[in-house]
């Protein structure tokens, strides 16, 4: 088993995903992982950092698929006896004002892989995360505005220091209900798929946190949700203020917290600061 430290980044053949990867290459003092769904891309993206000297490695991960994320699990834990970072960044957005999909499908689908493909990879490796590990979760400024555009009594649920998993769950499945009974506005709700989706993620973080608190608080591990800004991916589109390297920026320094640090953690950031929930 290597002693080497380890970092995986999801959702990483290209975007801010790809970003981060470089970035972790250049800084992270061990072996870092680029996936993606397709092996074809991801090795692409290897070649692509290999041009620029840089050495990541690759392992195939659709976060959307269960057995995906228990093979890469099991690979990590087999050959690195755990993880030491992990960047949970995969996700999707359709053009919402373009996008002919109904609002219920372009809800269910969103939800499927930003909130749920995201917590089940949590809840595959999360476990496997060294003492003084680090956690990031790509969420979202949008996640903030739709957390404003929610009913008081949503909110109240979403800020809750309470929450548990189980609940907030729950929430996020009568979200895809309400859009297939075309209540979702009616029941509280604000007109974005992809912005619930990352109050998923964003809430989601802060309930990991308090369990890392719990259960492992002498681990020392620090995991935190963070926006990378409006970056120039093919899923913000060319007007975005930021480049992939930049929107990287706050995932990375996330990522690579010294190991004396005690926080940020259970936060939301963006430009590497904390904001409020």
């Amino acid at each position: 088993m290597s002693s080497v430290p380890v970092a995986v980044v999801t959702g990483s053949n290209k975007g801010i995903g790809f970003a981060i990867v470089r970035a972790l290459c250049k800084q992270f003092p061990g072996d870092v992982y680029l996936t993606a769904r397709d092996p074809g891309r991801g090795q692409e993206a290897v070649s692509k950092l290999q041009e620029e000297g840089l050495r990541a490695l690759f392992h195939q991960l659709d976060i959307d698929d269960l057995q995906s994320i228990r093979a890469l699990r099991d690979f990590l834990k087999e050959k690195y006896g755990g993880l030491n970072v992990l960047v949970n960044n995969a996700g999707i957005a359709f053009k919402e004002v373009h996008d002919t999909a109904p609002f219920a499908v372009q809800a269910e689908v969103t939800l499927k892989t930003n909130f749920f493909g995201t917590r089940n990879v949590c809840t595959e490796l999360l476990p496997l995360v060294k003492p003084y590990g680090r956690v990031v979760n790509v969420s979202s400024m949008v996640s903030s505005s739709a957390l404003g555009g929610c009913s008081r009594e949503l909110q109240q649920k979403f800020r809750s220091d309470t929450i548990t998993e189980d609940e907030l769950v729950e929430l996020m499945t009568k979200f895809v209900e309400d859009t297939k009974k075309g209540v979702h506005e009616k029941e509280g709700w604000p007109n974005t798929a992809y912005g619930v989706s990352k109050i998923g993620v964003t809430v989601l973080s802060r309930i990991q946190a308090r369990m890392l608190n719990e259960k492992r608080k002498d681990d020392h591990i620090l995991l935190n949700a963070c926006c990378p800004g409006w970056v120039r991916t093919d899923m913000a589109g060319p007007k975005a203020t930021k480049s992939p390297d930049e929107g990287a920026e706050t995932p990375v320094y996330l990522a690579l917290l010294p190991s004396d640090a005690d926080g940020p953690h259970g936060q939301f950031l963006s430009n590497k600061t904390v904001r409020t929930w």
